[in-house]
């Protein structure tokens, strides 16, 4: 069986240590390398050619972020970020998935060698799914600091959709690659749209971030969801990391719930959750939307959604980052239409303005 080759890129030499273990404990990879500097990176990956890179974010001699924005230009390979749990931490980290990293793990502020250790199961799975990503040359470099800046619109600014009914909603899942894809839906729905309610699955910590930062990009306004809320038009709302989140009908509203709860599909926020609320509260008035990621962690309850009447669409392979949940949803007769990401915020509007569905399967 041939291995995953790992360089390892942190200036501490205890971390340095402790991925290697872990990496080096798995049968089927092995850290071939490991640099406490980008510089000696940049010679290490010339010279041992890894399939996945773990990159720290803040180095010396070069700005992780610098770094992966040049790799990502001139030599793209699947890269895991390290992070910290800091609020400066989950804004970089934002930046690095927009440049073009596949995922990232977030290290605790102490408690270091305990702490990277019990997220060694965590790690590695992602190494395992860096590896098997499709990871795209040329990625641009973010221009403005996140939640700032003029909006990042397409080239064509979204259509107006008039008048629409406030039961209609869009309901959004994700995973790995999902944050760039959620905001190439986003950026492109115009502020009458109907409420939006998303599920990435990402830790605590960075969904505020992001939240922010897609604000920051999109003419809908862009919040974390908070226990209770009214859903509104012209607004999105993402599961907060850590937390389940789904949708109830209050009177003529929909309202979000946020708890604790328990893990679900491995997952909290789990879309499972999220869209088995749309197939019970929703039905024909919800749009669902599976985007990239890996496993099946929403796919029955797709399926659920199609069966109480909504209209679904699933990302194609060749656009995702990893076809995991877009594949599953597909197998589950969930899928209405099969996409590419670009064509999926255009195809909804056009539907949501009453335009045909040619492109049923």
């Amino acid at each position: 069986m041939k291995k995953i080759r790992v360089v390892v890129v942190d200036d501490s030499a205890l971390v340095r240590s402790l991925l290697a273990e872990i990496i080096n404990k798995q049968a089927d990879m092995e850290c071939v390398g490991a640099a406490n500097d980008p510089l000696i990176a940049r010679e290490m990956i010339r010279e041992l050619d890894p399939d996945v890179i773990t990159l720290d974010i803040e180095m010396p001699k070069m700005d992780g972020l610098d770094f992966l924005g040049r790799l990502m230009r001139l030599r793209p390979m699947p890269v895991v970020m390290i992070s910290t749990l800091t609020e400066r931490g989950a804004e970089v980290t934002m930046k690095a998935l927009e440049l073009g990293a596949v995922d990232f793990v977030a290290k605790p502020r102490i408690g270091l060698v305990d702490g990277i250790k019990e997220l060694a199961s965590n790690i590695v799975d992602k190494i395992r799914v860096a590896a098997a990503a499709k990871v795209q040359r040329g990625v641009r470099a973010p221009s403005s600091p996140v939640g700032a800046g003029q909006p990042s619109l397409p080239s064509s600014s979204p259509i107006s959709l008039g008048r629409v009914s406030t039961e209609k909603l869009v309901f959004i899942g994700a995973s790995t690659g999902g944050t760039e894809a959620i905001k190439e839906i986003l950026v492109r729905l115009p502020a009458d749209s109907p409420g939006v309610v998303i599920t990435q699955h990402m830790p605590p910590g960075f969904t505020t971030s992001f939240a922010a930062r897609l604000n920051g990009l999109c003419q809908i306004t862009v919040q974390e969801a908070v226990n209770g809320a009214r859903v509104l038009p012209g607004h999105a709302y993402i599961a907060p990391g850590g937390k389940q989140f789904w949708v109830e009908k209050s009177g003529a509203n929909y309202v979000c719930v946020v708890e604790d709860g328990e893990l679900v599909n491995r997952h909290r926020p789990s879309v499972e959750v999220l869209f088995r609320s749309a197939a019970k509260v929703a039905g024909r008035n919800a749009f669902g939307v599976m985007l990239t990621g890996m496993g099946n962690d929403g796919a029955k309850a797709m399926k659920e959604m199609k069966d109480a009447g909504s209209y679904n669409y699933v990302q194609d392979e060749a656009s995702c980052i990893v076809f995991g949940m877009p594949r599953e949803a597909i197998l589950s007769g969930a899928a209405d239409e099969i996409l590419p990401l670009m064509e999926i915020a255009p195809a909804l509007l056009l539907r949501l303005k009453g335009a045909s569905d040619r492109y049923r399967v």
